[in-house]
């Protein structure tokens, strides 16, 4: 990952980071660590699509878990706790 020191940015303005941001995603270096990442809308966009995609593959596979029996439902709170006391002991 590219990378770009703040005092670069506010030397130079969003000129600085036009001319790094074409070669892929970019830090920005504060106090000698990164404190920031710039993205392009596109690579931007990219990431949220990928998150709610991983999202929804949870969730449908949470969904075969309870078509499949594989989730045990319990009536109160207690009761959960006394199954996970019980697998714990196991």
């Amino acid at each position: 990952m590219n990378a770009i020191p703040a005092q670069e940015i506010k030397r130079r303005g969003i000129a600085a980071v036009d001319d790094l941001i074409a070669k892929g995603d970019l830090h920005v270096i504060r106090n000698n660590q990164p404190q920031y990442v710039v993205l392009s809308e596109e690579r931007y966009q990219d990431l949220i699509v990928a998150e709610q995609e991983a999202h929804y593959a949870r969730v449908r596979a949470s969904l075969e878990d309870v078509k499949g029996g594989k989730v045990k439902k319990f009536k109160t709170a207690a009761d959960l706790l006394k199954a996970l006391d019980a697998d714990e002991t196991a």
